[in-house]
């Protein structure tokens, strides 16, 4: 499934056989997973931006393939969302979002907590 960004596709089925592999061939080294998330286009409004709903999904499906794989013996040791606020990209500026935080642009850079950021915080807790 492509995202908002044309080169990016979410791919956890992916993520759970590179492990594997990684694991079979590479003598099960520790992973840590440093970078991992979607972007979408940019989205100026705050109520648009804040209900990232395929992030949710993406972050869901991508630790649920990660858990599979650990299930599994590979030595995963970290995983880390990509990113916790949106960001300038070196290629794009500002017209793509990739955190689990919105900043406001348009607004003094306020900080809203995404749908994602509630769903990692509660999948966290738990």
């Amino acid at each position: 499934m492509q995202t908002g960004v044309s080169i990016f596709y979410v791919a956890p089925e992916g993520l759970y056989k590179l492990l594997l592999y990684t694991k079979k061939y590479y003598k099960n080294p520790t992973v840590y997973i440093t970078e991992c998330g979607m972007g979408e286009s940019n989205i100026d409004d705050v109520a648009k931006g804040i209900n990232d709903a395929q992030r949710v999904d993406f972050y869901q499906r991508h630790i649920k393939a990660l858990y599979r794989s650990f299930r599994e013996g590979v030595n995963v040791k970290g995983f880390f969302a990509w990113s916790f606020f949106d960001n300038f990209e070196w290629g794009s500026g500002y017209t793509q979002r990739f955190g689990i935080n919105f900043i406001d642009y348009k607004n003094n850079l306020k900080r809203y907590p995404k749908r994602s950021a509630l769903w990692m915080k509660k999948f966290l807790l738990n």
